[in-house]
């Protein structure tokens, strides 16, 4: 009886692996995308194709795809720097915004024109708001625009879109259950994402890359990778205790562990994964679609879908061009952001669950997924054409309008002074509330885990608490870094605010005690305040009567012990903050005339080197090779297989077999050779 279940699901994958293959092979032929093929695999395979269903447990699969979800939103971080993130953050809010409101008010009109009720056309128009970020970027992997400004910002708006998604699941859950619209679970559910975010950013920089850097010295691709699951699926499930989705989890670890200098490797052992469950996870898909129910409600699905695609693409265009974004990517990203997905199918499961929604409209949202699946790859194919035809088709006086409203709105951000001392208390501020937003997430986590705390550890000692005693003290000490942090840069911004807001000329002789006034009262009613915050956050943890006594006597022994300490740690994770969201310097070229290049290109010559395994330099990066450096020769191309990477930057990692084309004079590429030298002169 035990091998029954193991049985199936081999049965089950071997099944979906066999027609997945066979179907995908069709479609690479005849030149489709292979997300298509994927989902008419889930379709053949499914239960509601004739004459029978050819596998036995759809449960099993859909366990299986969730696998596919993580491993490409993991391997999409990767890829994803948190140095992107913020170059698109402004733009990915406001685009998200904007589409998910007009969304939910189109949807919301197209459930009350056919005469569904209030619930059902209102879940409608949550439904048609979520864009599915998997297929997405499957679909732009698959068509190699993944590296383009366009697919960065598609991206960040999609990424999100994701976090106002679990947002706006938190309030459909409260009109569901109560009628009536529950903000107070909407602000902690907002908070909650925005703590999590900055806790697994700063935590993650200050404790990723030294980890990988010991996993590293061992020479062990198998523990570099097994390093990596580990962060990949004890994040996801982190996310997942918090009431968030697994591929947020999944993507936020993946962009930092982009920062270590590993990722190359890290990002090559995980693509065998990456694309098997990925393929499982379109299959799965494909397994709800029933093809009965595609004719039954064939109207509503194709309004709806209409309404989806058309929405999207003007809403979409619109929230990127207004952030400050050219016409042109404006339009590239509306008509890529067209298909809807998991999320929502979660929304229209919860209207289920509730029993305040019919029981047509789940189907009708994975129908409409179907469609608007179908239509992203040629959507995104023909995006340059689209554009091309509006350029031409568009009044001349509305091109050179939007024109200049873009000109003018980046020279509005370019242009902004201030002075130094604004800008100083500004960038205290802002460093401030990341340090209580840090708290808040650490304190978070520590409820969360309150009850299985309390499962592991069920005899903790009762004076300090039980285990949630022991949980706030390990939370608190987490949370010091950050605390003491505040509580110096408070002071400090009390000061500034003094000086600010109290000049020689107005207080006169009293200016000196002005100052002070302001300074102590800004000073300690921020630091009550601050008091106040902690001991609500910590309010399901703390215990009463002496062994709270007990804890406040610990963390203040604690805190006098390690001050110093608790300084340095929160000074590297502002280091690692700064190197990672910096930008990077950028090596500009001054040649501007032919003669200039002729003569920089003067007795150069070309010679290409293959890495071998022995070779010194497999596995490093060409910045660590320090080959201009010590030989003048530069790497000006990698032929990886059936791949080129041409100019490649100093963060590219050479690997064995790669074919590495060198520039420079005989003399530079003798060294060159010297140096790479177990490679091979062809």
């Amino acid at each position: 009886m035990d091998s029954v279940v193991p049985n199936t699901l081999l049965r089950d994958l071997a099944v979906v692996m066999i027609v997945a293959g066979v179907v995908t092979l069709i479609f690479h032929r005849l030149r489709q995308p292979v997300v298509l093929g994927y989902l008419l695999a889930g379709i053949i395979i499914g239960p509601y194709t004739p004459p029978f269903p050819l596998i036995a447990s759809v449960t099993s699969i859909n366990t299986l795809a969730d696998l596919g979800v993580v491993f490409l939103m993991f391997t999409l971080g990767m890829q994803f720097s948190l140095r992107t993130l913020k170059q698109v953050g402004t733009t990915a809010f406001v685009a998200a915004s904007l589409e998910i409101l007009s969304m939910i008010w189109i949807g919301y009109q197209i459930g009350q024109w056919f005469g569904w009720s209030k619930m059902d056309s209102l879940f409608l128009g949550a439904m048609m708001s979520i864009t599915s970020t998997t297929i997405i970027i499957k679909t732009l992997t698959d068509l190699g625009m993944e590296k383009e400004r366009f697919a960065k910002l598609i991206t960040g708006i999609s990424l999100v879109e994701d976090m106002l998604g679990i947002t706006l699941i938190a309030l459909l859950s409260g009109i569901g259950m109560t009628g009536t619209l529950e903000w107070q679970a909407v602000a902690w559910t907002a908070g909650k994402v925005i703590a999590f975010l900055t806790v697994v950013v700063v935590l993650g920089l200050l404790l990723v890359p030294p980890l990988f850097q010991y996993a590293a010295r061992f020479e062990s691709e198998e523990m570099l990778l097994v390093t990596a699951l580990a962060l990949c699926f004890g994040v996801s499930l982190l996310a997942l205790k918090l009431g968030f989705s697994v591929a947020l989890g999944a993507f936020l670890i993946g962009t930092i562990i982009a920062e270590v200098r590993e990722v190359g490797r890290v990002r090559r052992l995980m693509e065998p994964l990456r694309d098997m469950f990925i393929a499982v996870f379109f299959v799965s898909i494909g397994l709800l679609i029933n093809p009965q129910l595609l004719v039954e409600y064939a109207v509503p699905t194709a309004v709806i879908a209409v309404a989806v695609i058309v929405g999207k693409m003007l809403s979409f265009s619109f929230g990127t061009f207004v952030a400050g974004n050219d016409l042109r990517t404006s339009l590239r990203v509306g008509t890529s952001l067209v298909p809807i997905g998991e999320l929502s199918f979660i929304i229209a499961a919860l209207g289920m669950s509730l029993r305040v929604t019919s029981d047509f409209l789940y189907p009708v949202a994975v129908s409409v997924s179907a469609v608007t699946m179908l239509v992203t790859p040629y959507s995104i194919r023909g995006a340059d054409g689209f554009v091309t035809w509006c350029e031409r088709r568009a009044p001349a006086w509305l091109i050179s309008s939007l024109g200049l409203y873009s000109q003018w709105l980046n020279q509005l951000r370019t242009g902004r002074a201030h002075s130094q001392a604004r800008q100083l208390s500004r960038k205290w501020a802002l460093q401030m509330v990341l340090n209580i937003v840090m708290v808040t997430g650490v304190f978070m986590v520590a409820a969360a885990l309150a009850g299985t705390a309390e499962d592991w550890w069920p005899r903790a000692p009762d004076w300090i608490g039980g285990a949630r005693g022991i949980l706030w003290v390990g939370a608190a000490v987490l949370a010091l870094p950050g605390l003491i942090a505040t509580g110096r840069k408070l002071q400090a911004f009390a000061m500034l605010l003094a000086e600010l807001s109290v000049t020689t000329t107005t207080g006169g002789k009293n200016t000196p005690a002005l100052r002070a006034i302001i300074t102590h009262t800004i000073f300690l009613g921020g630091t009550v305040l601050l008091g106040m915050w902690v001991l609500l956050l910590s309010a399901t943890l703390l215990p009463s009567g002496p062994a709270l006594l007990v804890l406040l006597c610990i963390v203040a022994l604690l805190t006098i012990v390690f001050w110093r300490f608790f300084i340095q740690v929160h000074a590297r994770a502002q280091i690692a903050l700064r190197e990672t969201l910096g930008t990077p310097a950028v090596v500009t070229e001054d040649v501007t005339t032919e003669v200039a290049v002729q003569r920089l290109f003067r007795g150069a010559e070309l010679a290409s080197v293959t890495i071998l395994a022995t070779s010194p330099a497999a596995n490093k990066l060409i910045r660590e090779l320090e080959l201009r450096t010590k030989t003048g020769a530069s790497v000006v191309a990698i032929e990886r297989g059936e791949q080129s990477v041409i100019n490649p930057g100093p963060d590219e990692e050479l690997r064995e077999a790669d074919r590495v084309m060198l520039l420079g004079t005989v003399e530079q590429l003798a060294a060159a050779r010297r140096l790479l030298n177990d490679g091979t002169i062809t």
